[in-house]
């Protein structure tokens, strides 16, 4: 275990011993708002409504939790609602896309945010990205799949996590991708697969139907990360380790590093000390926590939290990236 996650464990451990007695009177008869910048039924919204579901006993005062669904710009409309229009004080946690990380270095005139300036409570589990095909496409490996004309694939939006992905996976990776937009989120590019309107896509692998997983309906090409998963055939390859050059696996970690910040749970600036104390404490317990636990297992969500110190180093790191490897990044990320 490196320094950083030793520490940031330390952390937790302390907010989870504390429970300010400010922040009781505050939270108790309250709700907490969990608003989720995608549509209901994805990934997204299975994160949060897991958590919802676990978070608030946690919290001094065991106040309401709820999921507030605010779809629009690839979570982008979610996180102008949290910074500009939510109140701040601590009854509003943002759930965006943790690839806007990426684009905020990649197109800083579209992406006007740095990610460091917000209070982080924390995120459930690093990013698992894996590119698949639907299990009627006659092609079972990354060579096979290479030599078809055309795959399509959905997105949602431009610059959200699939589209950054499903870019590597044509631009660095040689596979015809043909990305069709307009799926208001991943639940609707699922129904699209099952109908054969699509031929795969690359996502999370835990937001994947559990079903597509047991029956093998899918056969798991690529996956975008070091990180695995016990559902996950081993036999799969790592992005890193079939990557072309040294400057392809640069460019990758770019595009796939904020993936180990995971889907984060963010507060805006403003909120007070102690209510986003409290809600680290009440995170770092829910990750304990046995109900929690066993209903992530049911859902296939792994439990390998990043707490708020640990995500900061992260992003340091990210943002640090040398020019030139940005602008390699950009231009793969690019239509």
């Amino acid at each position: 275990m490196n320094a950083p996650r030793i520490v940031a464990l330390a952390l937790a451990s302390f907010w989870a011993g504390t429970s300010p007695a400010a922040a009781q009177s505050f939270y108790q008869g309250k709700t907490l708002n969990l608003v989720v910048g995608y549509a209901v039924g994805g990934g997204y919204d299975t994160n949060a409504r897991l958590l919802a579901r676990h978070l608030g006993r946690h919290i001094p005062g065991n106040p309401a939790v709820v999921v507030v669904n605010m779809p629009g710009a690839g979570s982008l409309k979610s996180i102008d609602y949290i910074e500009r229009s939510a109140p701040k004080d601590g009854t509003h946690l943002n759930l965006f896309d943790f690839t806007q990380i990426t684009n905020s270095l990649l197109t800083p005139d579209k992406v006007k945010i740095d990610f460091r300036r917000f209070k982080w409570v924390g995120s459930i589990a690093q990013d698992l990205a894996v590119c698949y095909m639907w299990h009627t496409v006659k092609a079972k490996t990354l060579a096979e799949v290479r030599a078809l004309d055309k795959v399509h694939m959905g997105r949602t939006n431009p610059g959200s996590s699939s589209d950054i992905q499903q870019k590597i996976f044509r631009k660095l990776f040689d596979v015809k991708v043909h990305s069709v937009a307009g799926y208001g989120g991943s639940a609707e590019a699922f129904l699209a697969v099952e109908r054969g309107e699509l031929d795969g896509g690359c996502l999370t692998w835990s937001s994947l139907p559990a079903k597509w997983i047991s029956d093998s309906l899918i056969t798991p090409i690529l996956r975008l990360s070091d990180a695995t998963a016990p559902d996950l055939p081993a036999s799969v390859p790592s992005a890193y380790a079939v990557a072309a050059s040294d400057r392809d696996r640069q460019i990758i970690r770019v595009l796939s590093a904020a993936g180990e910040v995971g889907k984060p749970f963010v507060f805006p600036l403003g909120v007070p000390d102690e209510r986003v104390e409290a809600l680290r404490a009440a995170f770092a317990a829910a990750m304990k926590d046995p109900q929690f636990l066993a209903e992530a297992a049911k859902l296939r969500q792994p439990v390998s939290p990043t707490f708020g110190l640990e995500a900061t180093k992260i992003l340091d790191e990210v943002y640090a990236t040398p020019p030139a490897i940005i602008e390699a990044a950009r231009a793969v990320a690019s239509d």
